[in-house]
């Protein structure tokens, strides 16, 4: 052990220090040794803490997402279709004619599809665009954060900061995807494989992104 006032190195046995004469008390700590030593984890820094893992869905998960979205859009709209032409007396007119290998005359198809024929067409697509558009920003606006199609593949739509985005959001992501369209060769799609962050054009727009769950 060590004189508790000039360092000297003594035994332990020894009350009384050979060099100062300072009286020592037996089993002495030297100040500079903690008497109590730490317990429990050290304190982590939060900067230290790895941040959360941000899975993006890639420019393929997203084509099969379209490609499920479209067969439930565009199912409904076929059979209509095929029930307003059935119905306008084109059917009678293909099997009216003589001979198949000659086209028919405009003026009888006209006579007999009639007016309502084209009416009813641009109904349909007028329905089909509110449908659509109502399709896709309802459920991306919902709890679900995703369309059928994207819930299938566990991929969800947010905004830029990860949060559920709202139904105005949506709906100008739906809108910017004909600016996407307008991109020779699929480009605007394309980039959401290409981008950092897998980001269309419409989602650069519409500052969203696509994550996969």
């Amino acid at each position: 052990m060590y004189c508790s006032k000039c360092g000297s190195t003594i035994a332990e046995t020894v009350t009384v220090c050979p060099v100062c004469g300072q009286s020592q008390v037996v089993g002495y700590v030297p100040a500079t040794q903690p008497l109590v030593q730490p317990t429990g984890p050290a304190e982590v820094t939060p900067h230290w803490q790895p941040g959360p893992v941000v899975a993006y869905a890639g420019f393929w998960l997203r084509f099969v997402a379209h490609i499920l979205d479209g067969l439930i859009i565009g199912l409904p709209v076929v059979i209509v279709v095929l029930i307003i032409v059935l119905s306008s007396g084109f059917g009678a007119l293909v099997h009216g004619i003589p001979n198949p290998s000659e086209p028919p005359d405009p003026d009888a198809v006209a006579t007999a599809l009639g007016a309502g024929f084209f009416v009813g067409i641009g109904f349909i697509i007028l329905l089909a665009f509110i449908g659509s558009w109502l399709y896709y920003a309802l459920f991306e606006s919902s709890s679900w954060q995703a369309t059928p199609g994207k819930k299938v593949l566990n991929i969800f739509v947010t905004d830029i900061n990860g949060a559920p985005v709202t139904f105005g959001r949506a709906s100008g992501r739906y809108f910017a995807k004909f600016v996407t369209q307008l991109i020779p060769l699929g480009i605007g799609y394309m980039l959401a494989g290409l981008t950092e962050r897998k980001q269309a054009l419409h989602d650069m727009i519409a500052s969203t992104l696509v994550l996969r769950r």
